[in-house]
């Protein structure tokens, strides 16, 4: 069979209603009779509950309903542990995970301690500010490092330390290839606190139909069909009485697959005892002070090496901040302990965490989920390897790269998926030659800097490689139907938050079943749509779902195939799909209109054979063995004013392997869109707290997130080494731009800053703190 769509850069189908407004999103939606919601929520990061008063704001006008954690009885209990930990040996994990209001204490600014139900969301904020709590304040634990202290004030007080949790894992005998290096790198690594800031907020409108018994919810979720079983389950509802649908959402990034903010637990529940469909709408100063965040690690690490730059081995040890609850688990710390190996043949590695409670917003994966963290690690000390050993930065790694042949690489430490870390596929030799010709690398460091240098400018290169992790389990399901009409639906579980599903998904379908790509529609998100699925996360849409609509799609051809062979009288083998028709080969003029023939495999009267399935639709499920391995390398100019410390990125190239590509106009797309998230997070974002867990900085005016004033041109290669894990042998691409970025940086400011013999050590900078380093130097 002929790909006429697979590997085209085809515009997105979705595009046009969303450029003129037609899409609908969450805050789209408005039902006769809806209320709406606001929250009371904590203005203080620790302490004791000793009472709410909300007698006068329930007298206010348009005041329906107000909520506490004592009216909810036994509605009322902690959410629940989203991913379990990995089976590690001798793993140290306590869970504490969040609940839907405050009952006894506040553990982070932002908590929400009560709903307000009104007539219109003005008078549901009017009368949260009239609720008074009376709250004891306690000491603040905002800093990991001191959250461990034997003396810190406890923030679960059932636990004996802020300790959530220890892993340690190893591969091989590190202090015995440590006792063999000619060199010995050390050094101490920080990566900061920032949130996703997508676009849009978080929101949800729930509405219970007392008369059919019906629960519809639109929520701005990644994960329709999980939500959907949980809050049956929480409402003692089966799951067929509730539809939760995921319209248009405008960015996940990863918060958006939390299950269950307390939101999501609250406005049903409310809708069911008010019979009326309830709006809520988080605000932008919610958005940081109760949304997910991420990023906050400290590393102390180390490497051993030989003194031709071979890396005989890695010791890394860290303390990864979980904010007040670990309701996601441990994803994070173990995506920053697997991903620390990179590209690398790295023999011998020690790598142990511990996981500190402290009273700031709890953390989950948001868009690198840890991996950025391992990465830094790993190329930093690449880096000063390099240095010491006066190698070249790109030699250094290429010597160390896994080569070819030693596919399917086996890391054997746990990874997030409960299975080993084996690299299932990889070449990174000619990611890193294309993109130190895209980026001039040679050219640059011979002549133009030495040039530049002369005319007392500060300009440097970075150069670093990664891996992700992408594409794991467990499933994801689709279904694929040929309509009369001779157009095609496809159904599947997972949203969409902006990847270009539209189009990537009918793309497959479309080969397959040859027909228009504009003539294959899809429906994402819908419960009602499709039954069983888990969600839109850690780079899997294309690996898992779209695996699983190319086993719906070829299934349907065969159908089509054998249905056609019967009416036209000829061998299915000597048919072909062109156009939306089944025709002879050879004979073109013998044939039938896919919508003909999809109405004969449904007749009206007559019967269908024994051993016949009516129509001509197949759903199909795809669930990997394993996470796919994809890999890339990014390279960066940037000039340094060293009198104000501003950056300027002068060239950006990334050449990127993420398997076979579905569409590069929209890969390019999710590329160019996490570079700049990782720009934001090497130079502008940053959120801030002081001493007492106040967020110092909860606002667009304040978090600084790049525009396309300081987010470059990018040049973007790509290299396919297609996965053997799936038929379609595509890896996934959604967190690669964002996940080395901060490495480069570093490596490219360090290297513009030469004469101040320097060294970038944390992420992320700012001005302000690229010249205070400066000053230290």
């Amino acid at each position: 069979m002929t790909t006429r769509y697979f590997g085209q850069r085809i515009k997105r189908n979705e595009d046009p209603v969303l450029l003129t407004g037609e899409a609908l999103f969450t805050d789209d939606v408005n039902l006769p009779g809806m209320l709406h919601a606001a929250f009371v929520r904590s203005d203080y990061a620790h302490g004791r509950i000793l009472g709410i008063d909300s007698d006068y704001a329930r007298d206010m006008e348009g005041v329906v309903a107000i909520y506490t954690a004592a009216d909810l009885g036994d509605y009322w209990r902690p959410g629940p542990l989203l991913v379990s930990p990995p089976p590690i040996k001798d793993i140290i994990f306590h869970e504490r995970t969040h609940v839907p209001l405050a009952k006894d204490k506040v553990r982070h600014v932002g908590e929400p301690i009560a709903i307000v139900i009104a007539e219109s969301r003005y008078l549901a904020e009017d009368a949260a500010e009239a609720i008074f709590v009376d709250i004891e304040p306690l000491a603040a634990v905002v800093d990991m490092e001191k959250a461990l202290e034997p003396d810190a004030p406890l923030i679960h007080e059932d636990l004996d330390s802020n300790m959530a949790s220890h892993v340690v894992q190893h591969k091989g005998n590190y202090e015995a290839a440590k006792a063999e290096a000619d060199l010995v790198i050390s050094r101490r690594f920080y990566y900061d606190h920032g949130v996703a800031a997508a676009m849009e907020n978080r929101g949800i409108v729930a509405d219970w139909d007392r008369k059919t018994q019906q629960l519809t919810m639109w929520d701005t979720t990644q994960a329709p069909i999980p939500i959907r079983n949980g809050i049956a389950g929480m409402l003692g509802l089966s799951e067929s009485q509730v539809r939760v649908i995921a319209p248009f959402i405008g960015g996940g990034f990863g918060p958006k697959i939390m299950m269950f903010y307390p939101e999501e637990v609250l406005l049903p529940w409310a809708s069911m005892k008010l019979d009326r469909p309830i709006k809520w709408i988080e605000d932008r100063r919610e958005n940081f002070m109760a949304t997910t965040h991420e990023r906050d690690q400290v590393h102390w690490s180390e490497m051993a090496l030989s003194k031709d730059g071979r890396v005989l081995g890695v010791k890394d040890t860290f303390i990864h901040d979980s904010g007040a609850y670990d309701t996601y688990g441990l994803t994070c710390p173990i995506n920053s302990q697997c991903t620390l190996l990179g590209c690398y043949d790295v023999a011998n590695y020690t790598s142990e965490f511990k996981v500190a409670f402290t009273n700031k917003m709890f953390v989950m994966p948001f868009r690198g989920a840890g991996r950025q963290h391992g990465v830094f690690v790993m190329e930093r000390l690449l880096d000063l390897a390099a240095k010491e050993l006066d190698i070249d930065r790109a030699a250094i790694r290429r010597l160390n790269f896994i080569q070819p042949g030693q596919f399917p690489y086996n890391n054997e430490i746990i990874f997030q998926d409960f299975a080993p870390l084996v690299y299932d596929s990889g070449n990174y030799e000619p990611a890193l030659d294309e993109a130190m010709e895209l980026v001039g690398y040679k050219q640059f460091l011979e002549e133009e800097q030495p040039r530049l240098r002369a005319e007392g400018r500060h300009v440097g290169l970075g150069i670093v490689s990664y891996v992700e992790g992408t594409g794991i389990g467990p499933y994801e399901g689709a279904r694929v139907q040929v309509e009369a009409s001779g157009k095609v639906s496809v159904a599947t579980g997972i949203g969409t938050q902006g990847q270009g599903h539209y189009t990537s998904f009918a793309q497959v379908v479309a080969d397959q079943v040859g027909v228009d790509v504009g003539d294959v529609r899809l429906v994402t998100g819908d419960t009602a749509a499709f039954h069983w699925g888990t969600g839109t996360f850690a780079s899997r849409g294309a690996v898992v779902a779209g695996n699983a609509i190319h086993g719906a799609a070829v299934a349907v051809r065969k159908k089509i195939l054998y249905v056609a062979g019967e009416e036209l009288e000829v061998a299915p083998e000597d048919l072909e799909l062109v156009d939306g028709t089944v025709r002879v080969k050879g004979a073109p003029d013998i044939a039938i209109k896919l919508g003909d023939l999809a109405q004969r495999a449904n007749p009206l009267r007559g019967a269908v054979k024994h051993d016949h399935e009516p129509g001509l639709e197949a759903t199909a499920y795809f669930g990997p063995e394993r996470g796919a391995t994809a890999s890339g390398i990014h390279a960066m100019i940037v000039e340094v004013n060293p009198e104000t410390a501003m950056v300027e990125i002068k060239k950006y190239v990334t050449v990127h392997d993420c398997g076979r590509v579905i569409n590069p106009l929209i890969l390019d797309g999710q590329i160019h869109g996490g570079i700049a998230m990782g720009i934001g997070n090497a130079f502008y974002e940053k959120v801030i707290y002081d001493d007492n867990g106040q967020l110092l900085n909860a606002s667009l005016m304040d978090y600084l997130i790049p525009t396309s004033m300081e987010v470059p041109h990018i040049d973007v290669g790509h290299v396919e080494t297609p996965s053997p894990l799936n038929p379609l042998g595509t890896k996934g691409a959604g967190e690669a731009g964002a996940i080395p970025t901060g490495a480069a940086f570093a490596q490219a400011v360090e290297d513009a800053l030469a004469d101040y013999d320097l060294e970038i050590l944390e992420i992320p900078l700012s001005p302000n703190r690229l010249f205070e380093i400066m000053q230290q130097a």
